[in-house]
């Protein structure tokens, strides 16, 4: 009896250590099925272009990604009715990622006349999971086609520019779908344009830095499905001042100026206060005046997207009987002993002009005040904000009688002048900005410049895109 109950009892603990073993299996399995990267659960992403045209003449760029690996991805291209493969590949290599370019297959049974396509993008990793299959994403994207380019006309523009100088140009861009960009490419610089009266059209004033030697200006338009165009501005290149450098200045560096301002300027930061004099005034003159100009670009380069009706600009006239003491553009070299010992170098981006001591300030045209702080060599400095990408700025002020954010009318007192930064006597540095780029002040001091070069384009303007519209103007 006693041997049949061991056996017995020996049986179940065989079975039981069996089903043990079994399920510790199970478990550690199900543990290494869980826990394996070879069976992870993500599927593939895939992402396309946010856009919705498409005009078959670039390709599209498509970018897939697993974080196991894929195993295989296809795109299909169909207008509806027919359909072709332009993708059905298994990658080779253990690649995580991948950008593939669509180009529109130029050879297919597609409708060349389908005026919308769809793309569908199907993509498979090489995880087991999924009884080995693998996980799958498809994604479906449908686009317009648009092959034909924006259209611009050209209604109005200066009619000349000069090295340094500004101007204005009117225009009409459409397209059949929707303009995703229209800017003036002056050069390096690109200029936004503002929307004009009515749908369509479009205004900017533009600017020729004085130092690029050669101009040409071409208003760039693109669409949202990548077509664009160029239209050169015809405006003429007054040859007398294009290849005529502007003064040229040799200032001695004496000791005085450099132990007095220079060092009171760079006291402000320990980074300017350089052990050795020369150094140190390289430091102000060239360093701190960059970063103080980035700063006055930062300030300078915003144009409003709102529809323009009017822009009354009067011609600048900050300071009463103010005497011009140094012009814009001015190329100064700074010598410690003799001119074969040069130790700076720096242009002079404004219109200097003096009076009495601390002279009140005006602002000539409204506008609104966009900065009015402390920057470095400028002094106290306000900016305005007059429209259209047109900004005024007043350096080396002793006192600031605006703040940020202030509206300015035409004749009110901004401020008095001084010698705050880097000045030495007291006077008013003026200068103009055109969406951040600084330009000739004298040209905006001249009446004539203004009533020809923007009062005109814009009547000349007004009488070709609708009388109608131009009777409703706002004032």
């Amino acid at each position: 009896m006693r041997r049949g109950y061991r056996s017995r009892r020996n049986s179940g603990l065989g079975w039981s250590m069996l089903l043990l073993i079994v399920i510790i299996t199970i478990v550690s399995g199900a543990g290494y099925i869980y826990m394996s990267e070879e069976f992870e659960r993500v599927p593939p992403k895939i992402e396309t272009p946010k856009f919705s045209y498409w005009n078959t003449k670039h390709p599209l760029s498509i970018a897939i990604s697993d974080n196991f690996r894929l195993k295989h991805y296809k795109v299909l291209l169909t207008d509806g009715t027919n359909s072709v493969v332009i993708l059905d590949e298994n990658p080779n290599d253990l690649v995580k990622d991948k950008k593939i370019e669509i180009n529109y297959p130029k050879h297919s049974n597609l409708n060349p006349k389908a005026k919308e396509l769809e793309l569908i993008i199907t993509v498979t990793d090489a995880s087991r999971w999924n009884y080995l299959i693998g996980n799958s994403s498809e994604k479906s994207v449908r686009f317009k086609i648009d092959n034909r380019r924006p259209t611009i006309n050209i209604i109005s523009n200066s009619y000349s520019i000069r090295r340094g100088g500004s101007a204005l140009v009117i225009f009409q861009a459409f397209d059949d779908d929707e303009l995703s960009d229209i800017s003036i490419v002056v050069g390096d610089n690109r200029f936004k344009a503002q929307p004009y009266i009515k749908d369509g059209y479009f205004v900017s004033l533009i600017a020729w830095s004085f130092l690029d030697d050669d101009f040409q200006a071409n208003i760039v338009v693109k669409d949202r499905a990548g077509n664009s165009r160029s239209t050169s501005i015809p405006l003429y290149i007054r040859t007398e001042n294009k290849r005529v450098k502007y003064r040229t200045s040799w200032i001695k560096a004496s000791d005085r100026f450099i132990d007095g301002k220079i060092t009171d300027l760079a006291e402000e930061d320990e980074k300017y206060m350089k052990e050795d004099k020369l150094e140190r005034l390289k430091a102000i003159n060239e360093t701190m005046r960059i970063e103080n100009e980035k700063l006055i670009k930062k300030y300078t380069t915003y144009i409003s997207n709102k529809t323009l009706y009017s822009w009354d600009i009067k011609r600048f006239y900050p300071l009463k009987h103010g005497k011009k003491v140094a012009n814009f553009g001015d190329d100064r070299h700074y010598y410690y002993t003799d001119k074969s010992h040069e130790v700076s170098q720096s242009y002079h981006l404004g219109y200097d002009m003096a009076s009495t001591k601390m002279a009140p300030i005006l602002a000539s045209n409204r506008g609104k005040v966009v900065f009015a702080e402390y920057n470095g060599i400028y002094g106290n400095m306000p900016i305005i904000d007059h429209g259209l990408g047109l900004y005024t700025l007043y350096g080396h002020c002793s006192t600031l009688e605006v703040k940020e954010g202030d509206v300015v009318r035409a004749g009110q007192q901004i401020a008095q002048t001084g010698k705050s930064g880097l000045a030495l006597g007291d006077h008013l540095h003026f200068g103009i900005l055109v969406q951040g780029v600084e330009v000739r002040p004298i040209e905006w001091l001249d009446r004539r410049w203004i009533r020809d070069n923007i009062q005109k384009i814009f009547e000349e303007a007004n009488k070709i895109i609708s009388p109608k519209d131009v009777k409703k103007v706002k004032k």
